[in-house]
């Protein structure tokens, strides 16, 4: 396949993930604006984490579309409530939800990150791997917070390189 059809085929992806991210807005009584709209595609765009300043300076400079780094981060805020990107705490820096286009309910998401080059994959771990680290957590006198785990990885490039 040409690099034309690669191109083609990940601008009609992502106006796809834009346009049921729309859909599930409206369906909870909110909206994608359009500079929430271009955070988004900055996002699925890339397909990597990115911060706030980098998403502000990526939205200027290849989408034509400047705003404020606080601006994005309310945005980024938005984004996460609607379930449209996950907050990687870790590396502080945010990923567009794999599965934006999905109609069904997902597993928590574990997230696996480069801590080279921020590639990001998104992972479902089983349910019952989730309850005994639930157990686990609650018997060394803990609340489980948040159940969503990040690890620090190499990518295949980056561990090759």
């Amino acid at each position: 396949m040409n690099s034309t059809k690669k191109s083609h085929g990940k601008k009609n992806s992502y106006k796809k993930a834009l346009a049921h991210a729309e859909a599930q807005c409206a369906d909870s009584g909110s909206r994608l604006t359009q500079k929430r709209k271009v955070v988004l595609q900055g996002l699925l765009q890339t397909g990597q984490a990115m911060s706030a300043y980098e998403l502000a300076d990526f939205c200027r400079d290849e989408l034509g579309e400047a705003m404020p780094t606080m601006s994005v981060y309310r945005i980024l805020e938005f984004l996460e409530q609607e379930q449209l990107v996950h907050k990687l705490k870790l590396a502080n820096r945010f990923v567009a939800c794999i599965h934006i286009t999905c109609d069904h309910k997902h597993a928590v998401p574990q997230f696996l990150i480069c801590e080279q080059c921020y590639k990001v994959s998104e992972i479902s771990i089983k349910e019952s791997t989730l309850r005994t680290l639930r157990n686990n957590v609650e018997t060394a006198g803990f609340t489980l917070a948040s159940p969503q785990i990040e690890l620090n990885c190499l990518c295949e490039s980056c561990a090759a390189a």
